[in-house]
């Protein structure tokens, strides 16, 4: 009984997701929707009229010795019907669908676009959340259009076979019985068809994966330097030919027993009502004489039509159900709450910054806590840097700072408020950020600088945050300049800088957004020493006019800062200038002895300068 009522249960989920793909396909664009219930409408009103109707009339008329100008009549009004329903077809396929669909696609995309800008980053790096995302963008438009014609087409074909069961139940109402027979091999064999060809389908699914990211290494960048340097190529070939070999097993294993389905699926909706109504219309005209040869002639008319009306419904129905998951996780997708939502309002800060306190904060991160009870302050002017080993939290802290994250314990405060009173989009404006991680975008140099902001004269403040960035010589050999276009993504001449001077462009969107706080999250991990050097100093010359906060694993780049905050294992173990920690000589001074030891290549902790 728990059985039933889940499949129940699963039913009623499938029907109430695809009504919502044809009311959110009406919001859109409520054309579609229309034209598409009319199209569908259309073309089972020719197959009734001609098999029910048409046919019936003229072999009525012949049998009966009606004269040639009534039948002439109504073949003529027949033909501008059928025309008629031509022309509204060609205009719906060629005209509404072309220019509707765009339209609809626009707007499912816009809607799963602003969702996914909104929801929190944590979303992202959740496997299970990613995942339902990538489905409901994966062909999203097209799944959504096959719904609304899966739902109408079942809507009017339901309808459609109820008319054409009522015309053979006035000719014969034992020969309504025939209907059994593609109602069993559509519902019947043909489901289970369909139910084993999922399952082949799902048992090939991880080996489909294989075969596609052995075809993506092939043809993408990302490899190619390793397969002509190494024999890792063999190794793609072992995968490709293992992960074929899995699936041909797979197939063999399906292919006799989806062989079978089908052919019984044939048989029942084609063969068994063909042949079995041609034969009792036989024997009810030349044996029992109760049925005359125009009635034969319409009855086999209406059941090919009732066959193929069956048959419709049934597709239509599999497209439903084909859909149902993916239509549940767009769904599901649309309607997640956020925890942090993007367009959160609350109060406008103060853009004058005064302090930034983080108080007994605490952060876990699936289950693990990576920050424990931490507190400091750092106030207006001040250049301060947080420093540790990796896994310290360092990153987790600006993540935090930034309300990618918020803490599952304690407050982080701006000029004494708590943050998450702020109105989040005008908090986030109040700093100027990048991070280790950062993304280079297929727009021109320009544009990934001032990454979708305004200013006057941005040229000029372009250029000048590249020359900070030490950067801005490399960008005027390019071809266009601060024009030229960045990736190979749409632009075969696109420029590709090294990860130094990438980095470099990176830090460049900090310089030039005009921000109270400035942060750097280790601006200079990919950076030679003399432009390590260069860039920090001019870091340092933007601290004289705003509040900094920067990462570095390099503990020679914050001797200056006013501030050093030494982290391990999301504790604040230690904190002070350079100089007292140092003189301290706790897990700063030890780890900052021995990067000197290595750069300096001396073996002497005596001869490390202080």
């Amino acid at each position: 009984m728990e059985k039933t009522e889940k499949e129940k249960l699963s039913l009623k989920q499938t029907i109430k997701n695809a009504w919502y793909a044809v009311t959110l396909s009406a919001s859109i664009s409520k054309s579609i929707v229309v034209h598409s219930f009319f199209l569908w409408l259309i073309n089972h009103a020719e197959w009734v009229f001609f098999d029910g109707i048409f046919m019936r009339k003229i072999v009525e008329a012949l049998d009966e010795g009606v004269g040639f100008q009534p039948i002439f009549t109504f073949i003529i009004l027949s033909g501008l019907f059928f025309c008629g329903c031509s022309i509204y077809s060609n205009y719906v396929e060629n005209v509404v669908y072309p220019l509707e669909t765009n339209r609809l696609f626009g707007g499912i995309y816009k809607k799963l676009y602003e969702k996914a800008k909104n929801v929190e980053l944590k979303c992202y790096e959740d496997a299970d959340f990613y995942n339902r995302y990538t489905m409901a963008m994966d062909g999203a438009e097209e799944k959504i259009t096959a719904i609304i014609r899966g739902v109408l087409g079942t809507a009017v074909g339901a309808v459609s076979a109820v008319v054409v069961f009522y015309f053979m139940y006035e000719i014969d109402h034992f020969a309504i019985l025939f209907v059994i027979s593609p109602l069993i091999g559509n519902f019947v064999f043909g489901n289970l068809k369909n139910k084993y060809e999922f399952k082949r389908y799902q048992e090939q699914a991880p080996n489909e994966k294989v075969l596609n990211y052995v075809s993506r290494m092939m043809y993408l960048p990302d490899g190619a330097k390793e397969i002509r340097l190494s024999n890792v190529f063999a190794l793609f070939k072992k995968q490709y030919r293992e992960a074929t070999d899995r699936n041909v097993k797979v197939a063999v294993k399906y292919a006799f027993v989806n062989a079978n389905y089908n052919f019984w699926r044939i048989t029942f909706t084609f063969t068994v009502i063909f042949e079995g109504v041609l034969l009792y219309a036989i024997y009810r005209n030349l044996v029992t004489g109760s049925i005359s040869l125009a009635q034969l002639t319409i009855m086999t008319s209406l059941m090919v039509a009732m066959t193929w009306i069956l048959i419709r419904v049934f597709e239509n129905i599999m497209e439903i159900l084909k859909y149902g998951l993916f239509i549940n996780n767009f769904r599901t997708f649309l309607d997640y709450q956020e925890e942090i939502p993007e367009d959160q309002d609350g109060d406008m800060p103060d853009k004058e910054f005064e302090s930034l306190e983080f108080r007994n904060v605490s952060f876990s991160y699936k289950e693990e806590e990576t920050i424990k009870d931490l507190s400091f302050v750092i106030t207006k002017g001040q250049t301060a840097a947080l420093v540790g080993h990796n896994g310290a939290g360092k990153t987790t802290i600006i993540k935090l700072l930034l309300r990618l994250y918020d803490p599952t314990a304690g407050t982080i405060y701006y000029n004494g408020k708590d943050i998450r009173e702020y109105n989040l989009k005008a908090y986030r404006e109040l700093f100027a950020t990048t991070f280790q991680d950062f993304q280079m975008f297929g727009m021109t140099v320009k544009e990934n600088v001032l990454m979708g902001r305004h200013y006057e004269n941005e040229d000029e403040l372009v250029e000048k945050a590249l020359k900070k960035a030490g950067v801005y010589d490399k960008i005027m050999t390019l071809e266009g300049g601060l024009d030229a276009v960045m990736t190979k993504e749409f632009d075969e001449g696109g420029v590709v800088l090294s990860g130094g001077e990438s980095q470099k462009l990176a830090v460049a969107r900090t310089f030039v957004k005009d921000a109270p706080m400035k942060i750097f999250d280790e601006p200079s991990s990919a950076l030679d020493p003399i432009a390590e050097y260069e860039l920090f100093r001019n870091i340092m010359k933007e601290g004289t006019d705003h509040t900094m906060l920067f990462i570095s694993h390099r503990l020679s780049s914050v001797k200056s800062c006013d501030k050093v905050f030494m982290l391990e294992k999301g504790r604040l173990i230690e904190e002070g200038t350079h100089t007292e920690l140092v003189a301290a000589n706790g897990s700063y001074a030890q780890m900052y002895k021995k990067q000197a030891m290595n750069y300096l290549a001396i073996e002497n902790e005596e001869e490390v300068i202080l």
